[in-house]
């Protein structure tokens, strides 16, 4: 089997819903998810695999070597894995939260000297 093939076939069973997914959130950006062979070759026994997957503009990128027992099933989990991972984190970026920079707010008020860092004791 080809690095490709298996990516589309992965890529495909996400967006299919054939994986347990475990909020709408991640069921919703299984549409976007992307499955890309970014190695050098086709060939599963290749030195060096790279395995990208993306949700829209944000993306992980995997590494494999070929003496790796189950490699197929491997580069399977760990592409699920990062696509969930991925779905946390565009929910952190598409969601306004307390880290928000436009509600940050700078307090102009002294320490009481009992915890003013900047005095020596």
């Amino acid at each position: 089997m080809k690095i490709s093939e298996l990516c589309k076939m992965i890529e495909g069973s996400i967006r299919n819903g054939k994986y347990p997914l475990e909020d709408q959130q991640q069921k919703d950006l299984a549409a976007y998810v992307e499955i890309i062979n970014k190695s050098e070759s086709e060939d599963l026994k290749a030195q060096d695999i790279k395995i990208q997957v993306k949700i829209q503009n944000v993306y992980t990128l995997n590494n494999y070597v070929p003496n790796i027992q189950h490699l197929p099933g491997v580069i399977e989990m760990d592409v699920l894995d990062s696509f969930k991972m991925l779905c946390r984190r565009v929910a952190r970026i598409q969601a306004p939260g307390e880290h928000d920079s436009k509600h940050i707010t700078i307090s102009t008020e002294r320490f009481p000297d009992s915890i003013d860092p900047t005095q020596k004791k």
